[in-house]
């Protein structure tokens, strides 16, 4: 075996590209992440480069200017970008999770507005779901859009927003009980939630009237990328760019959305392992004790084969949730299974490779430290490991209905 986490069946083209984002990282990435991951500093120069490699149109359709490749060919390109540094993997994420919101459910108009110039990079996007004070439950959302005229006035408070600052385009997830009566929007809130393409300059501070935000959280990992608040008052929106042109539909959009999000927040975890287990397996050769290297000594082949076979595992079950959602059929199992698969696994395994490392995995000029901090976001990104066993218990028992 030349490599961990090989998949089978796929095109000339798929291992084409995979091959470019492969030496990217290797040359581009790698090299530099640590010292621009402990600055905190923006990846700049290596977000031009996914520019020019056309990876911000990867999954947008030919005929709005992108590559039009599938989620699959999406998921290893950023199982490779994570292996390099994962914050570099969070850039692209949030931008197609909107880009596909906006392929499956956006209008003509606002396909042909917003997607050409997403594939070019030139727009950015974020999306929005969590508030302050919301955790798991979306049904709590308390940011709200009520119509005037010819137009959507919202006002609220949202937390976690990636690519806060540095995006142009935000899907933001708010109530709007228009059509529905105040006790039917608290018996069936997911009904009453619409998804809003608001537009901004990027920056920090306000970005535009009524929209502010405030600055970057600063976070153990995950440096690098902006993670924002964000806070609407009295947000002019245009009708014309609700998600679909009809409320009510945003908490469905959404969670379409964070299905691909799941896939990639798995593929993430596999590419951190992957780099953790290269890392591990290349200093037990190194380290010498007792007068031999401590790859000979059977405990510590025992973590290596343990690592290597989590690798594999999570990488193949990212594979199959990947294909399932390119099917077109339901995938929210598969994702689920996915996600807290590689999520946990890459803890395993970062921390394994930790323990490797012994002392010096405590330093910062060893790269294993900065992954000791990264792992710990992808098990609550894109729903908690409790979330996705709530999703896959709910499923089992549909697929395996007990008749009494």
């Amino acid at each position: 075996m030349a490599r961990l986490a090989q998949t089978a069946g796929l095109t000339d083209v798929q291992q084409e590209i995979l091959s470019t984002v492969r030496d990217f990282v290797d040359k581009e990435i790698i090299p530099v992440a640590t010292e621009l991951e402990h600055r905190d500093e923006y990846p700049q120069q290596i977000v031009d480069g996914l520019k020019e490699l056309g990876l911000f149109g990867l999954m947008i359709p030919e005929e709005y200017g992108g590559l039009g490749e599938s989620l699959l060919t999406y998921a290893l390109c950023v199982e490779e970008i994570a292996r390099g540094w994962m914050s570099v993997s969070g850039i692209i994420n949030t931008h197609f999770i909107v880009a596909y919101m906006l392929k499956q459910h956006g209008t003509q108009e606002q396909k042909e507005h917003f997607l050409p110039r997403m594939a070019a990079g030139d727009v950015r996007g974020a999306f929005s779901m969590s508030e302050p004070g919301l955790g798991s439950d979306v049904s709590a959302i308390t940011s709200k859009a009520v119509k005037d005229g010819d137009e959507y006035v919202l006002n609220g408070q949202k937390m976690w927003l990636t690519n806060g600052g540095t995006s142009s385009l935000v899907a933001v997830l708010v109530r709007s009980d228009e059509g529905h009566s105040p006790e039917e929007a608290a018996a069936k809130p997911h009904r009453s939630m619409t998804t809003f393409l608001v537009e901004k300059e990027p920056g920090f501070g306000e970005v535009r009237p009524g929209l502010t935000i405030p600055g970057k959280i600063d976070k153990m990992g995950y440096k690098g990328v902006d993670t924002t608040e964000l806070i609407m008052d009295d947000l002019r929106v245009p009708a014309d760019r609700v998600l679909g042109g009809v409320t009510g539909r945003g908490f469905y959009q959404m969670m379409d959305g964070v299905e691909v999000g799941r896939v990639n927040v798995a593929a993430r975890g596999c590419g951190v392992a992957q780099r953790a287990f290269e890392l591990g397996v290349r200093y037990a050769q190194q380290r010498h004790t007792f007068g031999k290297p401590i790859a000979q000594h059977q405990a510590v082949q025992f973590k290596l084969a343990e690592m290597a076979t989590k690798v594999e595992a999570a990488h193949a079950m990212m594979v199959n949730a990947a294909r399932k959602k390119d099917s077109g059929e339901r995938n929210d199992l598969e994702a689920g299974m996915a996600k807290y698969l590689a999520s946990e696994y890459c803890k395993e395994v970062v921390e394994d490779a930790f323990r490797i490392h012994g002392g010096y995995g405590f330093s910062k000029e060893y790269e294993i430290e900065r992954l000791y901090r990264e792992a710990p976001m992808l098990l609550i990104g894109e729903g908690t490991a409790e979330i996705q066993k709530m999703i896959i218990g709910r499923r089992l028992l549909e697929e395996y209905r007990f008749q009494g």
